[in-house]
C-alpha cells in the first residue's frame, strides 16, 4: 500500500472515532541533541513519509501518530500519540532549559534519541532524561566518566516508559557496528528500555513485522496503558509529581 493511501485509510478511520474518543491522547517527549534526526524521525512516525528538508527545530514541534492500541485483538481502540520534538541542546544557558520546561509538563513517555555516529549525542541522554524527569533542577551537574555506576533501579522505579532510539545506523562503518550496537545495548539497560536502531530516511526499519516496529508499538501501548488503565492516580495524569533522579556518577563505556 502507498503511503498517500495509508495516510487516507487512517484518516477514515480517525474521523469515525474523534467524536467517540476525543480524550484518547497521550503525550510522548522526543529528546536529544540538536542534528540527530528527530525532526525527521517524528515525520517518519507520524506521516510514513521521508521528511525532505529537515530544518532545525526552535522551542517545540508537535506532530500526531495513530496508534491501534492491542491491535489484533477485541479491546483494539484508536489512541492518538502526540510526539513533542523539544528542540535546543543540553549545554544551552539555564534561561532556555528553564523555558523549555514547560514542554515537561503531563508527560506520559520520553524518546530518548541518538546520532549512532556521535557518541557525545549518546552520552548527553543522561542529563536529558533528567532535565526532563527533574523539570525543576539543571541537569549540568551530572557526571558522565568511564567506569563509574549509578543506581539503575532509579530508572526501573521511573513511572514514565522510555525508549531509546539510535539513528544514522546506514552511517555506522561496517568495522565499528559491534562496538556500536555493544553501547547501545548497555545505554538500554541503564535507561531500562528497549532499543531501536533505524536510518530515518528508509522507512523499512519500521516496516510492519520488523522488530523495530513492534518494539514501537509496544512501547506506544505500555504508554497508553499507563495513562488510561492504570489504577495509580499519579500515573493517570501524566509524570507531574516527579520522583527526583540524583545521579552521582553515570558510567559510559
Amino acid at each position: 500500500m502507498g503511503s498517500n493511501s495509508w495516510l487516507a485509510s487512517r484518516s477514515v478511520k480517525v474521523e469515525k472515532q474523534q467524536g467517540q474518543r476525543k480524550e484518547a491522547r497521550v503525550k510522548v517527549l522526543v529528546l536529544g541533541d540538536s542534528g540527530v534526526g528527530k525532526s525527521s524521525l517524528v515525520h517518519l512516525l507520524c506521516q510514513n513519509q521521508v521528511l525532505g528538508n529537515p530544518s532545525w527545530t526552535v522551542g517545540c514541534s508537535v506532530d500526531v501518530r495513530v496508534q491501534d492500541y492491542k491491535e489484533g485483538t477485541p479491546e483494539e481502540k484508536t489512541y492518538y500519540i502526540e510526539l513533542w520534538d523539544v528542540g535546543g541542546s543540553v549545554g544551552c544557558a539555564s534561561s532556555i532549559k528553564s523555558t523549555r520546561a514547560v514542554f515537561y509538563n503531563s508527560v506520559n513517555g520520553i524518546m530518548l534519541v541518538h546520532d549512532l555516529t556521535n557518541k557525545k549525542s549518546s552520552q548527553n541522554l543522561y542529563r536529558w532524561s533528567l532535565e526532563a524527569l527533574n523539570k525543576d533542577s539543571s541537569p549540568t551537574g551530572v557526571i558522565v566518566s568511564n567506569g563509574s555506576d549509578y543506581d539503575r533501579e532509579q530508572f526501573a522505579e521511573n513511572p514514565v516508559p522510555l525508549l531509546l532510539i539510535g539513528t544514522k545506523f546506514d552511517q555506522i562503518p561496517e568495522n565499528k557496528r559491534n562496538e556500536v550496537l555493544t553501547r547501545t545495548a548497555f545505554l538500554s539497560e541503564d535507561f531500562n528500555a528497549e532499543e531501536i536502531n533505524l536510518d530515518c530516511t528508509n522507512p523499512r526499519y519500521l516496516a510492519a513485522g520488523t522488530s523495530n516496529a513492534v518494539k514501537l508499538s509496544r512501547f506506544f501501548d505500555k504508554v497508553i496503558e499507563k495513562r488510561y488503565f492504570t489504577r495509580d492516580p499519579s500515573q493517570m495524569t501524566g509524570f507531574t509529581d516527579r520522583k527526583r533522579f540524583n545521579f552521582k556518577s553515570l558510567h559510559y563505556d
